[in-house]
């Protein structure tokens, strides 16, 4: 008898999705899970999560600039990046991770509850570990109104440097070419995260901030 993939995560419990690449840690940010079937993971932040991102990325967000997140394509090529703590504010991100898809979807809302925007990041297919789920931001992302009517693509040229310098292979890209057309199919015919379900994506009630373990830099194999 063929079974299908267990939940590991209860609600209420820490997941933590982090970026891996060549072995090492990327970034690692400490979610609360709001649901997990086993297949699609739903996980909430709210300001004051507490992450772990290169330093390229928080010299960028600290007024560092494109050459500073630049330099971080730059520092991935080449294998040779430190991390620096960042702290989570001005939103709050719902984020749903389904098995196989090298997409994520998030909605930003208003700490007060109010849409801002809907998010799809391109990155490689999850795997799950024994404290979240590991993978690996590919750049480029779908950013969409509230309403759902209109959308524009972001770091397409973040996207291009990373494809020039090796760090996304040509298969990783055509893989990415085929999840843009699905993402936006999706989106056009409101279907998959984008089917109508308010109970799904609406401000989740607060609670304690989810806090990184000792474990977020350590690599241990992916749960099969």
């Amino acid at each position: 008898m063929t079974t299908g993939p267990r939940p590991s995560f209860v609600p209420g419990s820490t997941a933590v999705r982090r970026d891996v690449v060549g072995g090492r840690i990327w970034t690692a940010m400490p979610y609360t899970v709001l649901a997990d079937d086993g297949a699609t993971l739903t996980l909430t932040a709210r300001p004051g999560v507490e992450s772990l991102a290169p330093t390229s990325w928080t010299s960028s967000r600290r007024g560092g600039g494109v050459a500073a997140r630049k330099r971080g394509i730059d520092d991935l090529a080449a294998g040779c990046w430190e991390l620096d703590h960042w702290t989570w504010r001005d939103t709050v991100v719902i984020s749903r991770f389904t098995a196989g898809e090298p997409f994520s979807v998030h909605r930003f809302l208003s700490p007060e509850g109010r849409p801002l925007r809907w998010y799809v990041n391109f990155e490689l297919p999850y795997r799950r570990t024994a404290i979240g789920i590991d993978t690996f931001d590919l750049f480029l992302d779908l950013v969409v109104t509230p309403d759902l009517s209109s959308h524009t693509w972001k770091d397409e040229d973040e996207y291009a440097e990373a494809r020039r310098l090796g760090v996304v292979d040509e298969a990783t890209h055509r893989h990415v070419d085929r999840a843009r057309d699905r993402a936006l199919t999706q989106l056009r015919d409101r279907t998959g995260p984008f089917a109508p379900d308010p109970d799904a994506w609406t401000l989740p009630p607060a609670g304690p901030l989810p806090v990184l373990p000792d474990t977020a830099l350590s690599t241990p194999a992916a749960r099969a």
